[in-house]
Protein backbone atom coordinates (compact mmCIF):
# COMPACT_ATOMS: atom_id res chain seq x y z
CA UNK A 1 0.00 0.00 0.00
CA UNK A 2 1.58 3.25 -1.11
CA UNK A 3 -0.80 5.58 0.66
CA UNK A 4 -2.36 5.09 4.04
CA UNK A 5 -3.92 8.51 4.22
CA UNK A 6 -5.68 11.21 2.26
CA UNK A 7 -3.41 13.15 -0.12
CA UNK A 8 -3.74 16.46 1.70
CA UNK A 9 -2.41 14.78 4.84
CA UNK A 10 0.83 13.80 3.12
CA UNK A 11 3.98 15.84 3.49
CA UNK A 12 6.95 14.98 1.33
CA UNK A 13 10.47 15.37 2.78
CA UNK A 14 12.20 18.66 1.95
CA UNK A 15 14.00 18.42 -1.38
CA UNK A 16 17.61 19.48 -0.91
CA UNK A 17 20.30 20.25 -3.47
CA UNK A 18 23.29 17.92 -3.79
CA UNK A 19 26.52 19.68 -4.72
CA UNK A 20 30.06 18.30 -4.50
CA UNK A 21 29.05 15.43 -2.24
CA UNK A 22 26.98 17.52 0.17
CA UNK A 23 23.22 17.79 0.67
CA UNK A 24 22.52 21.49 1.08
CA UNK A 25 19.99 24.29 1.09
CA UNK A 26 20.05 26.95 -1.59
CA UNK A 27 22.32 29.96 -1.14
CA UNK A 28 20.36 32.36 1.07
CA UNK A 29 18.03 29.55 2.18
CA UNK A 30 15.35 30.25 -0.43
CA UNK A 31 12.70 27.56 -0.98
CA UNK A 32 9.65 27.05 -3.18
CA UNK A 33 6.44 25.09 -2.68
CA UNK A 34 5.81 21.68 -4.21
CA UNK A 35 2.14 21.43 -5.22
CA UNK A 36 0.18 18.18 -5.31
CA UNK A 37 -1.63 17.72 -8.65
CA UNK A 38 -4.34 15.84 -6.70
CA UNK A 39 -5.25 18.65 -4.30
CA UNK A 40 -3.66 21.85 -5.59
CA UNK A 41 -2.19 22.15 -2.07
CA UNK A 42 1.39 22.39 -0.86
CA UNK A 43 2.85 18.93 -0.16
CA UNK A 44 6.48 19.87 0.37
CA UNK A 45 9.28 22.40 0.15
CA UNK A 46 12.23 22.40 -2.20
CA UNK A 47 15.48 24.37 -2.21
CA UNK A 48 15.36 27.19 -4.76
CA UNK A 49 18.83 27.12 -6.31
CA UNK A 50 20.56 30.41 -7.02
CA UNK A 51 23.01 30.94 -9.88
CA UNK A 52 25.88 30.45 -7.40
CA UNK A 53 24.59 26.95 -6.57
CA UNK A 54 24.42 25.92 -10.22
CA UNK A 55 27.92 27.32 -10.77
CA UNK A 56 29.23 25.31 -7.81
CA UNK A 57 27.64 22.13 -9.18
CA UNK A 58 29.23 22.66 -12.62
CA UNK A 59 32.64 23.33 -11.02
CA UNK A 60 32.34 20.17 -8.89
CA UNK A 61 31.40 17.99 -11.85
CA UNK A 62 34.20 19.44 -13.96
CA UNK A 63 36.79 18.85 -11.22
CA UNK A 64 35.57 15.29 -10.58
CA UNK A 65 35.88 14.45 -14.27
CA UNK A 66 39.24 16.12 -14.83
CA UNK A 67 41.13 15.19 -11.64
CA UNK A 68 39.81 11.80 -10.44
CA UNK A 69 39.87 8.29 -11.89
CA UNK A 70 36.08 8.22 -12.35
CA UNK A 71 36.32 8.33 -16.16
CA UNK A 72 38.84 5.47 -16.36
CA UNK A 73 38.03 3.16 -13.44
CA UNK A 74 35.27 0.98 -14.91
CA UNK A 75 35.16 -1.52 -12.03
CA UNK A 76 34.68 1.25 -9.47
CA UNK A 77 31.89 2.81 -11.55
CA UNK A 78 29.98 -0.43 -12.02
CA UNK A 79 30.27 -1.35 -8.33
CA UNK A 80 28.93 2.04 -7.22
CA UNK A 81 26.11 2.06 -9.77
CA UNK A 82 25.08 -1.41 -8.50
CA UNK A 83 25.12 -0.20 -4.89
CA UNK A 84 23.10 2.87 -5.96
CA UNK A 85 20.54 0.56 -7.58
CA UNK A 86 20.17 -1.43 -4.33
CA UNK A 87 19.47 1.78 -2.41
CA UNK A 88 16.75 2.75 -4.91
CA UNK A 89 15.25 -0.71 -4.42
CA UNK A 90 15.19 -0.18 -0.66
CA UNK A 91 13.39 3.14 -1.23
CA UNK A 92 10.68 1.83 -3.59
CA UNK A 93 7.82 2.91 -1.29
CA UNK A 94 9.17 6.45 -1.11
CA UNK A 95 9.65 6.55 -4.88
CA UNK A 96 5.98 5.56 -5.22
CA UNK A 97 4.94 8.32 -2.86
CA UNK A 98 6.93 10.89 -4.85
CA UNK A 99 5.37 9.66 -8.11
CA UNK A 100 1.89 10.07 -6.63
CA UNK A 101 2.26 13.41 -4.87
CA UNK A 102 4.69 15.22 -7.19
CA UNK A 103 3.84 13.82 -10.63
CA UNK A 104 0.16 13.06 -9.96
CA UNK A 105 0.50 9.36 -10.76
CA UNK A 106 -2.46 7.14 -9.99
CA UNK A 107 -1.57 4.09 -7.92
CA UNK A 108 -2.10 1.72 -10.85
CA UNK A 109 0.40 3.77 -12.86
CA UNK A 110 3.03 3.78 -10.09
CA UNK A 111 3.57 0.06 -10.53
CA UNK A 112 4.05 0.52 -14.24
CA UNK A 113 5.79 3.44 -15.94
CA UNK A 114 6.59 5.46 -12.82
CA UNK A 115 8.59 3.12 -10.61
CA UNK A 116 8.66 -0.49 -11.79
CA UNK A 117 9.51 0.23 -15.43
CA UNK A 118 12.07 2.80 -14.32
CA UNK A 119 13.88 0.33 -12.05
CA UNK A 120 13.62 -2.35 -14.76
CA UNK A 121 15.30 0.10 -17.13
CA UNK A 122 18.19 0.48 -14.68
CA UNK A 123 18.59 -3.32 -14.64
CA UNK A 124 18.56 -3.35 -18.44
CA UNK A 125 21.43 -0.85 -18.53
CA UNK A 126 23.44 -3.12 -16.21
CA UNK A 127 22.71 -6.10 -18.46
CA UNK A 128 23.74 -4.42 -21.74
CA UNK A 129 26.74 -2.55 -20.30
CA UNK A 130 29.12 -5.39 -21.19
CA UNK A 131 28.14 -4.94 -24.85
CA UNK A 132 29.76 -1.50 -24.96
CA UNK A 133 32.85 -1.81 -27.17
CA UNK A 134 35.53 0.22 -25.40
CA UNK A 135 38.22 -0.68 -27.92
CA UNK A 136 37.75 -1.51 -31.59
CA UNK A 137 40.43 -2.91 -33.87
CA UNK A 138 40.41 -1.21 -37.28
CA UNK A 139 43.18 -3.47 -38.56
CA UNK A 140 46.39 -2.54 -40.35
CA UNK A 141 46.87 -0.46 -43.48
CA UNK A 142 49.96 0.45 -45.50
CA UNK A 143 50.73 4.14 -46.02
CA UNK A 144 53.93 6.08 -46.77
CA UNK A 145 56.04 2.93 -46.76
CA UNK A 146 54.89 1.66 -43.34
CA UNK A 147 52.20 -0.63 -41.98
CA UNK A 148 49.95 1.26 -39.57
CA UNK A 149 47.89 -0.33 -36.77
CA UNK A 150 44.63 1.55 -35.94
CA UNK A 151 42.37 1.20 -32.91
CA UNK A 152 39.34 3.15 -31.75
CA UNK A 153 39.14 3.95 -28.04
CA UNK A 154 35.69 4.78 -26.67
CA UNK A 155 35.92 7.51 -24.01
CA UNK A 156 33.39 9.38 -21.87
CA UNK A 157 32.42 12.77 -23.24
CA UNK A 158 32.89 14.62 -19.92
CA UNK A 159 30.45 16.70 -17.87
CA UNK A 160 26.78 16.04 -18.60
CA UNK A 161 23.88 18.37 -17.88
CA UNK A 162 20.76 16.20 -17.62
CA UNK A 163 17.57 18.27 -17.86
CA UNK A 164 14.47 16.20 -17.16
CA UNK A 165 10.66 16.60 -17.30
CA UNK A 166 7.84 16.12 -14.80
CA UNK A 167 5.70 13.46 -16.50
CA UNK A 168 7.57 10.25 -15.58
CA UNK A 169 10.49 11.78 -13.69
CA UNK A 170 12.11 8.67 -12.19
CA UNK A 171 12.09 6.87 -15.54
CA UNK A 172 13.76 9.76 -17.38
CA UNK A 173 16.18 10.56 -14.53
CA UNK A 174 17.40 6.94 -14.53
CA UNK A 175 17.55 6.95 -18.34
CA UNK A 176 20.05 9.80 -18.29
CA UNK A 177 21.93 9.59 -14.98
CA UNK A 178 22.67 5.85 -14.97
CA UNK A 179 23.78 5.81 -18.62
CA UNK A 180 26.07 8.81 -18.10
CA UNK A 181 27.60 7.33 -14.94
CA UNK A 182 28.23 3.96 -16.59
CA UNK A 183 29.85 5.74 -19.54
CA UNK A 184 32.26 7.45 -17.14
CA UNK A 185 30.81 10.96 -17.20
CA UNK A 186 30.06 13.22 -14.26
CA UNK A 187 26.53 14.57 -14.02
CA UNK A 188 24.50 17.60 -13.01
CA UNK A 189 20.85 16.50 -12.83
CA UNK A 190 18.33 19.32 -13.20
CA UNK A 191 14.76 18.03 -12.64
CA UNK A 192 11.61 20.02 -13.42
CA UNK A 193 10.30 22.41 -10.71
CA UNK A 194 7.11 20.32 -10.39
CA UNK A 195 9.05 17.17 -9.40
CA UNK A 196 12.17 18.23 -7.44
CA UNK A 197 11.94 15.41 -4.89
CA UNK A 198 12.36 12.75 -7.57
CA UNK A 199 15.63 14.49 -8.40
CA UNK A 200 16.68 15.17 -4.81
CA UNK A 201 16.55 11.46 -3.97
CA UNK A 202 19.36 10.92 -6.51
CA UNK A 203 21.53 13.17 -4.36
CA UNK A 204 20.53 11.59 -1.05
CA UNK A 205 21.17 8.04 -2.25
CA UNK A 206 24.40 9.00 -4.06
CA UNK A 207 25.69 10.27 -0.72
CA UNK A 208 24.61 7.04 0.97
CA UNK A 209 26.23 4.93 -1.77
CA UNK A 210 29.53 6.77 -1.32
CA UNK A 211 30.01 8.30 -4.77
CA UNK A 212 33.14 10.44 -5.08
CA UNK A 213 32.49 14.15 -4.52
CA UNK A 214 31.29 15.95 -7.65
CA UNK A 215 30.44 12.85 -9.71
CA UNK A 216 26.71 13.41 -9.17
CA UNK A 217 25.14 16.80 -8.47
CA UNK A 218 21.46 17.75 -8.30
CA UNK A 219 20.12 21.30 -8.68
CA UNK A 220 16.60 22.65 -9.14
CA UNK A 221 14.63 25.82 -8.58
CA UNK A 222 11.29 27.55 -8.97
CA UNK A 223 12.45 29.17 -12.21
CA UNK A 224 12.14 26.40 -14.83
CA UNK A 225 14.85 27.95 -17.03
CA UNK A 226 17.59 29.44 -14.79
CA UNK A 227 19.63 26.31 -13.99
CA UNK A 228 19.00 24.71 -17.39
CA UNK A 229 20.17 27.76 -19.31
CA UNK A 230 23.31 28.01 -17.19
CA UNK A 231 24.13 24.35 -17.96
CA UNK A 232 23.49 24.86 -21.68
CA UNK A 233 25.62 28.00 -21.97
CA UNK A 234 28.54 26.99 -19.74
CA UNK A 235 31.66 25.84 -21.64
CA UNK A 236 32.57 23.51 -18.73
CA UNK A 237 29.55 21.34 -19.60
CA UNK A 238 30.30 19.03 -22.53
CA UNK A 239 26.88 17.52 -23.28
CA UNK A 240 23.25 18.37 -22.61
CA UNK A 241 20.77 15.52 -22.42
CA UNK A 242 17.25 16.94 -22.45
CA UNK A 243 13.79 15.42 -22.43
CA UNK A 244 10.89 17.82 -22.81
CA UNK A 245 9.06 20.00 -25.28
CA UNK A 246 10.23 20.66 -28.82
CA UNK A 247 10.17 24.42 -28.20
CA UNK A 248 12.65 24.15 -25.33
CA UNK A 249 14.73 21.65 -27.35
CA UNK A 250 15.14 24.24 -30.12
CA UNK A 251 16.17 26.84 -27.55
CA UNK A 252 18.79 24.45 -26.12
CA UNK A 253 20.30 23.90 -29.59
CA UNK A 254 20.39 27.64 -30.13
CA UNK A 255 21.89 28.50 -26.75
CA UNK A 256 24.35 25.60 -26.92
CA UNK A 257 25.70 26.64 -30.31
CA UNK A 258 28.29 29.21 -29.11
CA UNK A 259 30.06 26.51 -27.04
CA UNK A 260 29.41 23.81 -29.70
CA UNK A 261 27.57 21.82 -27.06
CA UNK A 262 26.81 18.20 -27.84
CA UNK A 263 23.07 17.75 -27.43
CA UNK A 264 20.81 14.74 -27.06
CA UNK A 265 17.15 15.77 -27.36
CA UNK A 266 14.13 13.60 -26.66
CA UNK A 267 11.23 15.87 -27.54
CA UNK A 268 7.51 15.80 -28.30
CA UNK A 269 5.38 13.42 -30.26
CA UNK A 270 2.02 13.06 -31.99
CA UNK A 271 2.27 9.37 -32.64
CA UNK A 272 -0.24 7.58 -34.87
CA UNK A 273 -1.87 4.22 -34.22
CA UNK A 274 -3.05 2.76 -37.54
CA UNK A 275 -5.69 0.02 -37.34
CA UNK A 276 -6.05 -1.86 -40.64
CA UNK A 277 -9.35 -3.30 -41.83
CA UNK A 278 -7.92 -6.83 -41.53
CA UNK A 279 -6.78 -6.46 -37.90
CA UNK A 280 -7.62 -9.82 -36.24
CA UNK A 281 -9.53 -8.08 -33.45
CA UNK A 282 -10.57 -4.72 -34.86
CA UNK A 283 -12.76 -3.79 -31.88
CA UNK A 284 -10.04 -4.50 -29.32
CA UNK A 285 -7.39 -2.60 -31.31
CA UNK A 286 -9.62 0.48 -31.50
CA UNK A 287 -10.75 0.30 -27.87
CA UNK A 288 -7.17 -0.14 -26.56
CA UNK A 289 -6.22 3.25 -28.00
CA UNK A 290 -8.28 5.13 -25.40
CA UNK A 291 -5.88 7.76 -24.11
CA UNK A 292 -6.21 7.48 -20.34
CA UNK A 293 -2.98 6.10 -18.82
CA UNK A 294 -1.37 8.84 -16.65
CA UNK A 295 -3.85 11.30 -18.21
CA UNK A 296 -2.10 11.02 -21.59
CA UNK A 297 1.05 12.70 -20.28
CA UNK A 298 3.60 10.73 -22.28
CA UNK A 299 5.77 11.80 -25.20
CA UNK A 300 5.37 8.45 -27.00
CA UNK A 301 1.62 7.97 -26.45
CA UNK A 302 -0.44 7.14 -29.54
CA UNK A 303 -2.64 10.22 -29.62
CA UNK A 304 -3.82 9.98 -33.27
CA UNK A 305 -5.98 6.95 -34.05
CA UNK A 306 -6.21 6.22 -37.80
CA UNK A 307 -9.05 3.92 -38.88
CA UNK A 308 -10.33 2.96 -42.35
CA UNK A 309 -13.13 5.19 -43.61
CA UNK A 310 -15.10 2.04 -44.48
CA UNK A 311 -15.23 1.19 -40.76
CA UNK A 312 -15.26 4.72 -39.29
CA UNK A 313 -18.80 4.59 -37.90
CA UNK A 314 -18.05 1.20 -36.37
CA UNK A 315 -14.86 2.61 -34.75
CA UNK A 316 -16.84 5.53 -33.28
CA UNK A 317 -19.35 3.13 -31.71
CA UNK A 318 -16.52 0.97 -30.29
CA UNK A 319 -14.82 4.00 -28.74
CA UNK A 320 -18.10 5.34 -27.34
CA UNK A 321 -18.62 1.97 -25.65
CA UNK A 322 -15.01 1.66 -24.43
CA UNK A 323 -14.95 5.14 -22.87
CA UNK A 324 -18.38 4.44 -21.40
CA UNK A 325 -17.08 1.27 -19.81
CA UNK A 326 -14.02 3.10 -18.46
CA UNK A 327 -16.51 5.61 -17.09
CA UNK A 328 -15.57 7.37 -13.89
CA UNK A 329 -12.98 4.79 -12.84
CA UNK A 330 -10.20 7.35 -12.54
CA UNK A 331 -9.02 10.17 -10.34
CA UNK A 332 -9.18 8.50 -6.91
CA UNK A 333 -5.77 8.71 -5.23
CA UNK A 334 -6.56 5.80 -2.92
CA UNK A 335 -7.77 3.35 -5.56
CA UNK A 336 -4.99 0.89 -6.52
CA UNK A 337 -6.83 -0.06 -9.73
CA UNK A 338 -6.87 3.47 -11.16
CA UNK A 339 -4.34 4.26 -13.92
CA UNK A 340 -5.40 7.87 -14.52
CA UNK A 341 -5.13 10.80 -12.16
CA UNK A 342 -4.86 14.56 -12.66
CA UNK A 343 -2.64 16.46 -15.06
CA UNK A 344 0.46 17.98 -13.47
CA UNK A 345 -0.56 21.61 -12.87
CA UNK A 346 -3.20 24.29 -13.27
CA UNK A 347 -1.30 25.63 -16.26
CA UNK A 348 -1.38 22.21 -17.94
CA UNK A 349 -5.07 21.75 -17.13
CA UNK A 350 -5.88 25.08 -18.76
CA UNK A 351 -3.70 24.23 -21.76
CA UNK A 352 -5.46 20.89 -22.31
CA UNK A 353 -8.89 22.51 -21.90
CA UNK A 354 -7.79 25.14 -24.43
CA UNK A 355 -7.11 22.40 -26.97
CA UNK A 356 -10.50 20.78 -26.27
CA UNK A 357 -12.20 24.12 -26.93
CA UNK A 358 -10.06 24.61 -30.05
CA UNK A 359 -11.02 21.18 -31.43
CA UNK A 360 -14.69 22.12 -31.25
CA UNK A 361 -13.98 25.46 -32.93
CA UNK A 362 -12.11 23.61 -35.70
CA UNK A 363 -15.20 21.53 -36.44
CA UNK A 364 -14.26 18.22 -34.83
CA UNK A 365 -16.96 16.32 -32.92
CA UNK A 366 -16.43 15.67 -29.23
CA UNK A 367 -17.42 12.01 -28.89
CA UNK A 368 -16.83 11.86 -25.12
CA UNK A 369 -15.50 14.02 -22.30
CA UNK A 370 -14.28 17.56 -22.72
CA UNK A 371 -14.73 18.82 -19.17
CA UNK A 372 -12.58 19.90 -16.27
CA UNK A 373 -13.73 17.92 -13.21
CA UNK A 374 -13.47 19.91 -9.96
CA UNK A 375 -15.72 17.29 -8.34
CA UNK A 376 -12.68 14.98 -8.30
CA UNK A 377 -10.85 17.27 -5.87
CA UNK A 378 -8.93 20.52 -5.62
CA UNK A 379 -6.31 19.43 -8.13
CA UNK A 380 -6.10 19.44 -11.90
CA UNK A 381 -8.56 16.93 -13.34
CA UNK A 382 -9.47 16.75 -17.04
CA UNK A 383 -11.79 13.90 -17.99
CA UNK A 384 -10.90 11.39 -20.72
CA UNK A 385 -11.82 13.03 -24.03
CA UNK A 386 -12.06 11.86 -27.63
CA UNK A 387 -12.57 13.79 -30.87
CA UNK A 388 -13.95 12.22 -34.06
CA UNK A 389 -14.51 13.76 -37.51
CA UNK A 390 -10.97 15.07 -37.26
CA UNK A 391 -8.88 15.95 -40.31
CA UNK A 392 -5.11 15.76 -40.09
CA UNK A 393 -4.68 19.47 -40.84
CA UNK A 394 -6.49 20.52 -37.64
CA UNK A 395 -4.29 21.84 -34.86
CA UNK A 396 -5.61 19.17 -32.49
CA UNK A 397 -4.20 16.59 -34.94
CA UNK A 398 -0.86 18.35 -35.42
CA UNK A 399 0.06 19.74 -31.99
CA UNK A 400 1.05 17.80 -28.89
CA UNK A 401 -1.72 18.23 -26.31
CA UNK A 402 -0.06 16.17 -23.54
CA UNK A 403 -3.37 15.32 -21.90
CA UNK A 404 -6.10 12.67 -22.08
CA UNK A 405 -7.33 13.73 -25.53
CA UNK A 406 -7.48 11.24 -28.44
CA UNK A 407 -8.18 12.34 -32.02
CA UNK A 408 -9.63 9.87 -34.55
CA UNK A 409 -8.90 10.31 -38.27
CA UNK A 410 -10.33 8.33 -41.20
CA UNK A 411 -8.09 7.10 -44.04
CA UNK A 412 -8.91 5.65 -47.49
CA UNK A 413 -6.26 2.94 -47.97
CA UNK A 414 -2.78 1.91 -46.76
CA UNK A 415 -1.04 4.63 -48.80
CA UNK A 416 -3.36 7.26 -47.32
CA UNK A 417 -2.70 5.97 -43.79
CA UNK A 418 1.08 6.24 -44.34
CA UNK A 419 0.66 9.74 -45.75
CA UNK A 420 -1.43 10.91 -42.77
CA UNK A 421 0.95 9.33 -40.24
CA UNK A 422 3.90 11.07 -41.90
CA UNK A 423 2.16 14.45 -42.27
CA UNK A 424 3.37 15.52 -38.86
CA UNK A 425 6.30 17.57 -37.67
CA UNK A 426 6.93 14.80 -35.10
CA UNK A 427 8.36 11.30 -35.47
CA UNK A 428 8.73 9.61 -32.08
CA UNK A 429 6.68 6.43 -31.98
CA UNK A 430 3.59 4.78 -33.39
CA UNK A 431 1.78 1.54 -34.02
CA UNK A 432 0.04 -0.47 -36.70
CA UNK A 433 -2.25 -3.48 -36.32
CA UNK A 434 -3.31 -5.83 -39.13
CA UNK A 435 -2.02 -8.74 -41.19
CA UNK A 436 1.73 -9.01 -40.63
CA UNK A 437 3.02 -8.24 -44.14
CA UNK A 438 0.76 -5.22 -44.61
CA UNK A 439 1.58 -3.94 -41.13
CA UNK A 440 5.32 -4.39 -41.68
CA UNK A 441 5.16 -2.49 -44.98
CA UNK A 442 3.52 0.42 -43.17
CA UNK A 443 5.92 0.23 -40.20
CA UNK A 444 8.90 0.49 -42.54
CA UNK A 445 7.49 3.57 -44.26
CA UNK A 446 6.33 5.66 -41.31
CA UNK A 447 9.11 8.10 -40.36
CA UNK A 448 9.42 7.55 -36.65
CA UNK A 449 11.91 6.37 -34.04
CA UNK A 450 9.93 3.31 -32.94
CA UNK A 451 6.94 1.44 -34.31
CA UNK A 452 4.85 -1.26 -32.68
CA UNK A 453 3.47 -3.92 -35.05
CA UNK A 454 0.46 -5.76 -33.62
CA UNK A 455 1.25 -4.41 -30.15
CA UNK A 456 4.91 -5.48 -30.19
CA UNK A 457 6.88 -3.95 -27.29
CA UNK A 458 9.01 -1.37 -29.10
CA UNK A 459 9.95 0.66 -25.99
CA UNK A 460 12.05 -1.11 -23.33
CA UNK A 461 15.20 -0.50 -21.29
CA UNK A 462 17.44 -2.76 -23.37
CA UNK A 463 16.66 -1.18 -26.77
CA UNK A 464 17.28 2.37 -28.02
CA UNK A 465 14.54 4.97 -27.84
CA UNK A 466 14.57 8.28 -29.71
CA UNK A 467 12.93 10.21 -32.49
CA UNK A 468 13.33 12.00 -35.80
CA UNK A 469 12.15 15.38 -37.09
CA UNK A 470 10.76 17.57 -34.27
CA UNK A 471 10.89 14.61 -31.88
CA UNK A 472 14.62 15.09 -31.43
CA UNK A 473 17.95 13.35 -31.96
CA UNK A 474 20.04 10.72 -30.27
CA UNK A 475 19.08 7.61 -28.31
CA UNK A 476 18.19 6.83 -24.72
CA UNK A 477 18.24 3.29 -23.25
CA UNK A 478 20.02 0.19 -24.53
CA UNK A 479 23.72 0.09 -25.44
CA UNK A 480 23.15 3.12 -27.69
CA UNK A 481 21.86 5.05 -24.67
CA UNK A 482 25.16 4.51 -22.87
CA UNK A 483 27.25 5.21 -25.97
CA UNK A 484 25.41 8.55 -26.37
CA UNK A 485 27.69 9.81 -23.54
CA UNK A 486 30.92 8.74 -25.24
CA UNK A 487 33.04 9.48 -28.29
CA UNK A 488 35.59 7.41 -30.21
CA UNK A 489 39.22 8.47 -30.29
CA UNK A 490 41.28 6.81 -33.04
CA UNK A 491 44.91 5.96 -32.23
CA UNK A 492 47.37 4.67 -34.85
CA UNK A 493 51.04 3.67 -34.88
CA UNK A 494 53.48 2.16 -37.37
CA UNK A 495 54.27 -1.54 -36.81
CA UNK A 496 56.91 -2.02 -39.48
CA UNK A 497 57.90 -1.25 -43.03
CA UNK A 498 55.55 -2.09 -45.83
CA UNK A 499 56.66 -4.70 -48.34
CA UNK A 500 57.47 -3.19 -51.71
CA UNK A 501 56.39 -5.09 -54.82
Amino acid sequence: EILAEEPNMTTLPDAKLFIDGKLCDATGGATFDVISPWTGEVVGKAADAAAADVDAAIAAARRAFDTTDWSTNVEKRVALVKKYRELFEANRARLGELAVHEAGAAQGAVNRAHVDMAIDGWDAYMEVFNQVEWEKDYGEKPAFGYIHKRVGLREPVGVVGAITPWNVPLYVNIGKVVAALLAGCTVILKPAPDTPGMGAIFGELAKEAGFPEGVINVVFGADPALAGEMLVKDPRVDLISFTGSTGVGKRIMEQGAPTLKRVFLELGGKSAKIVLDDAPNFAMEVAMTMLVFHAGQGCAVQSRLLVPRSRYEEAKAILKGAYGQFGDNWGDVNNPAHIMGPVISRRQMERVKGYIDLGQEEGATLLVGGNIRPDKGGGYFVEPSCFVDVTNDMRIAQEEIFGPVLVVIAYEDDEDAIRIANESSYGLSGGVSGSHDRAMNIARRVRTGSMSVNNGMCIAGDIPFGGVKASGMGAEWGVEGIEEYTFVKVVAWPTGQAQTA
